[in-house]
């Protein structure tokens, strides 16, 4: 068990994919050990549009579903885009600030674009950076008027891919890194999903996390470096101001049940 003395938990917002819902993404998120995200304060809203057809989650969970904008079939021209990102602005400065980003297919690719979109000075100017992104299934976009602005230079922003060797997104989700200094990947052996974590990966994004929530002077109390910010790992004795090491890359070999 982790204790954070001191702390005001850090704001995640959680974007679903396509044709899904909050509801859903959280549900998905629900089959990871959850003091990885023990120290987060989670929100999963839903897409702006209602779904515009048939939800691949039919029959396995219940409506309604939504999605955030719509794409032609190689996703280089995009509809209600726009629309979407001056929603999510305003969603962000009203019931923000927020410390980061998680999403899932269409969400992490979205989420990207905002991450990117605020390094170049284009949205959200008076937002603190966020400190971080999980993206699982996440890609870029095509567009090249949009890559030459928000995939311009490389995102500073802590981030950790999940990318899955029968995702039909594979190859996008790894070119989607390429964006990011120092990503975290985590492949797994499945498809277009969030996966099962074995005991290696869930203890990498374990550290990742704290790392983050437990070293960062902006998220304590008071938000300045001159504020208390004690933090107290109970379970493994992680000195304060010992820097967390942890690998580059990390293949799931057996996802625990």
């Amino acid at each position: 068990m982790d204790e954070i003395i001191g702390e005001k938990k850090m704001k995640i917002l959680c974007l679903h994919g396509f044709r899904t819902s909050g509801n859903f993404l959280k549900k998905q998120i629900s089959k990871w050990d959850p003091s990885i995200f023990a120290h987060f304060e989670m929100e999963f809203p839903d897409g702006i549009f209602a779904a515009g057809g048939k939800s691949d989650i039919e029959g396995i969970f219940p409506p309604p579903y939504f999605e955030w904008f719509q794409y032609n079939e190689d996703f280089t021209e995009y509809e209600n885009l726009e629309e979407c990102i001056s929603y999510l602005c305003e969603y962000i400065t009203s019931k923000g600030p927020f410390d980061g980003l998680l999403g899932f297919s269409q969400g992490a690719t979205l989420s990207g674009l905002l991450l990117g979109y605020m390094e170049q000075g284009k949205i959200l100017k008076e937002h603190p950076p966020m400190k971080l992104f999980v993206s699982i299934s996440g890609a870029k976009f095509r567009d090249p008027n949009i890559c030459n602005i928000a995939y311009k230079d490389m995102m500073k922003v802590k981030s950790v891919h999940f990318i899955g060797e029968k995702d039909w997104l594979k190859l996008p989700s790894q070119e989607l890194t390429t964006a990011f200094e120092n990503p975290l990947i985590i492949r797994h052996p499945q498809g277009h999903t969030v996966p099962r974590l074995d005991e290696a990966a869930m203890e990498t994004l374990k550290t990742w996390t704290r790392e983050i929530g437990f070293y960062s002077n902006e998220s304590c109390v008071g938000g300045g470096p001159n504020e208390a910010c004690k933090h107290v790992n109970i379970e493994n004795g992680v000195e304060e101001g010992k820097k967390l090491e942890m690998p580059n890359e990390v293949e799931i070999q057996k996802a625990q049940e």
